[in-house]
């Protein structure tokens, strides 16, 4: 499925493309934005190599990475969205970053929400689950508005930042997706 574009009320999730690795490296290599990622702040480099694979993916005949810019009405990157289809292909798992000065703007909900619309609309998917870093209190809130629902935790998930960290799940299910969609 190629390309995706998907319109929220102040976003846009949009296909990647080379002219956006400046704004992505505000996002990808700021910091306060990674901190509760599974990665370090990315160099420049490394953004155009995340943006290369993306344009790759999203030309695959079976796509399974769904990695996309999410944008402004005026088409400026302003954070990184991805839904990505497990091995079992009724399931997929999602994750995003924004840019920090928006954060509190209910941006991110918007941002999941359009992923949502992706894997169980575009994708009919059965399952879409998040995990977020423990103290990530602002993904905690951004994943339970969205109509998911916290799984529990996985111990020592990942090794981000030096130290292995413990990841909480949300999901939420395509039935419960249909009913809270149809009540909003």
């Amino acid at each position: 499925m190629f390309p995706i574009e998907l319109n929220g009320s102040r976003l846009r999730l949009r296909e990647m493309r080379l002219s956006d690795a400046e704004r992505l490296v505000q996002v990808y290599g700021d910091e306060t934005a990674t901190r509760h990622l599974s990665f370090t702040p990315r160099t420049a480099d490394q953004c155009v190599a995340v943006i290369q694979v993306a344009i790759k993916d999203a030309q695959a005949e079976n796509r399974t990475v769904y990695m996309l810019a999410v944008v402004t009405p005026d088409d400026e990157l302003v954070g990184a969205a991805r839904l990505a289809i497990d091995e079992r292909p009724h399931s997929a798992q999602i994750g995003f970053a924004l840019k920090p000065g928006l954060w509190g703007q209910r941006l991110g909900g918007e941002t999941v929400r359009l992923l949502l619309d992706l894997g169980f609309g575009a994708l009919d998917l059965k399952r879409i689950w998040g995990a977020r870093a423990p103290d990530n209190e602002r993904s905690r809130r951004v994943m339970l508005s969205a109509g998911m629902v916290e799984e529990g935790r996985i111990r020592r998930h990942l090794r981000a930042h030096g130290a292995w960290r413990d990841s909480i799940v949300h999901s939420v299910l395509d039935d419960e997706w249909k009913t809270a969609t149809i009540h909003t």
